[in-house]
């Protein structure tokens, strides 16, 4: 895989470039930049990144970092099972329990949300940092609607960390994820209210929180180039002189909707939102 010039590997964590101390140095310096691409398109070219940790992998199998990165990788693709195995992988080398979250929301990519359950009242939560154990409610609220259990949802996610008026990293999103919950049941005024509040603590466009409140209160965006076009061909009927209907075409109007969800099965209990 072909990597650009001005990736020189140096860009990695200190943590990750400690651990590849283990390795020959120009092998060292060869995944790290690999991982460095990783983490460049994993958001924008998931299939890319995916790619690249394969060859990091290939490079490092023995590095958790590597097997971190190649499960994040396999995780934005969809590849849940493999990213399970990767997790899990890296869990045993470690022993950390940071993964835990994103592990139980593999379980729920594979259709386990029973499993994912069982994770969110396991020990390993209890050792996680606060982020973590945001995360890890969200997971189980995921799982409670994978398995139709609206109000159980709900519930799950009213928590100090929801009530709390100080913005954190997870405020947006556990905000819109309640406000989602609520519109799923039929709450639609409760909904827009928690819709708002996302906004309000989403300042990095993390969410599309923006559009699911402007669709609740009925507002459409117009395409400008449809919108141009349009105006281009009305005038050009006016010009010919001709005034049938429906020369000039209709504005579309641009929604996002919300898709967030949401092996080497080796004998342990095994995040997606």
């Amino acid at each position: 895989m072909p990597i650009p010039e001005d990736v020189t590997g140096d860009e990695i964590d200190q943590d990750v470039r400690q651990e590849l101390q283990s390795l020959p140095k120009t092998l060292a310096d060869d995944v790290a930049r690999n991982l460095v691409m990783v983490a460049r398109l994993l958001d924008e070219d998931p299939e890319g990144a995916y790619a690249y940790s394969k060859v990091a992998l290939r490079l490092a199998s023995r590095v958790a970092a590597v097997r971190e990165a190649a499960g994040f990788a396999a995780y934005a693709n969809q590849k849940y099972g493999e990213a399970l195995a990767e997790f899990r992988a890296a869990r045993r080398m470690t022993g950390n329990v940071d993964l835990w979250p994103v592990m139980a929301d593999c379980e729920r990519g594979l259709g386990r949300p029973e499993k994912a359950l069982d994770m969110a009242g396991a020990p390993e939560v209890h050792k996680l940092d606060k982020a973590g154990q945001v995360e890890m409610r969200l997971v189980a609220a995921g799982a409670r609607r994978d398995m139709g259990q609206l109000d159980a949802a709900i519930v799950t996610l009213q928590s100090p960390e929801l009530a709390s008026s100080s913005v954190q990293p997870w405020t947006a999103r556990l905000r819109y994820a309640y406000a989602d919950a609520l519109l799923a049941a039929g709450r639609e005024s409760e909904a827009r209210e928690w819709f708002a509040k996302a906004v309000e603590s989403d300042k990095d466009g993390s969410t599309d929180a923006s559009d699911r409140l402007a669709e609740l209160d009925g507002v459409e965006f117009v395409d400008a180039l449809d919108e141009r076009t349009g105006d281009v061909e009305e005038a050009k009927g006016e010009d010919d002189g001709d005034d049938r209907e429906g020369l000039s075409s209709e504005p579309s109007a641009a929604r996002t909707e919300d898709t967030r969800p949401a092996e080497d099965a080796e004998g342990e209990s095994g995040d997606r939102g």
